[in-house]
């Protein structure tokens, strides 16, 4: 048995290819996983371009994904999801209808043998203290009743506008910047210096499939990339956590 762990779908906006071509991979690769080998599947965080839920309103389509979704949530198989920058205004819409897991901040768990600590990613570690101010303002319960206020075709064209409408003309990242300059390396090493039995720390945000093994030499932090450009995923069995991708990039 394995577990599966991917982040940053982005569904909502196209990249090197459009929404919905990419929503009918991520649905291959989560039918492919579950009918193959998997215990659980941990999608940590920015599925969506943009998420918001009003008291009867969610945005429409992913209809596709919601239902394979379901689809192994019935089957018995857990799906975790966790919140990240662009989609911290989840609601309990996917726990009421799908039955998934709901992770708001990163989660320190042992599975399959193995000692982890997993989160989205946004907001950890030294620096970006800009984001770190604009992300407790979102956070807080007044800006998401503010926001309620808007009509939803207001809202979402709003959200879409400030986030980046689409993403096509932005290339990949490409380069590990050095365990100095990398924010999740430092945290990774924070956290293990006061957790010396974690031996995988796992994150998204950062757009880059990073395989770093820590000051330990045991430790790794593993960052799982995006479905925008590199189709990146972690498989983790009882021997080992491998950085993966998904069919052939072309």
């Amino acid at each position: 048995m394995a577990i599966y762990f991917a982040s940053d779908f982005h569904l909502g906006v196209s990249a090197r290819v459009s929404s919905r071509e990419r929503e009918d991979r991520i649905v291959t690769w989560l039918d492919d996983c579950w009918k193959k080998d998997a215990e659980a599947f941990y999608l940590v965080g920015d599925l969506f371009e943009f998420w918001f839920e009003w008291a009867e309103v969610v945005p429409r389509g992913y209809v596709r994904f919601f239902g394979k979704l379901a689809e192994i949530v019935d089957a018995g198989v857990p799906v975790h999801v966790f919140t990240g920058n662009h989609d911290m205004w989840f609601g309990d819409y996917l726990q009421q209808e799908i039955g998934i897991v709901m992770h708001r901040r990163p989660i320190r768990v042992e599975l399959l043998g193995h000692q982890l600590l997993i989160g989205h990613g946004d907001g950890l570690g030294p620096g970006d203290y800009s984001y770190k101010r604009l992300k407790r303002l979102f956070e807080a319960r007044w800006a998401r009743w503010l926001y309620t206020r808007l009509h939803p075709n207001i809202a979402m064209r709003l959200a879409f506008f400030f986030s980046g409408k689409s993403r096509s003309s932005q290339p990949p990242e490409t380069k590990f910047l050095g365990p100095d300059k990398e924010w999740l390396v430092a945290y990774s090493e924070r956290k293990l210096a006061l957790d010396p039995d974690l031996n995988l720390l796992i994150f998204g945000h950062r757009h880059l499939p990073i395989d770093f093994e820590l000051s330990d030499g045991q430790a790794r932090y593993l960052n799982l990339g995006e479905w925008l450009h590199y189709q990146s995923y972690v498989r983790m069995d009882e021997r080992e956590a491998k950085l993966c991708y998904w069919e052939s990039l072309t």
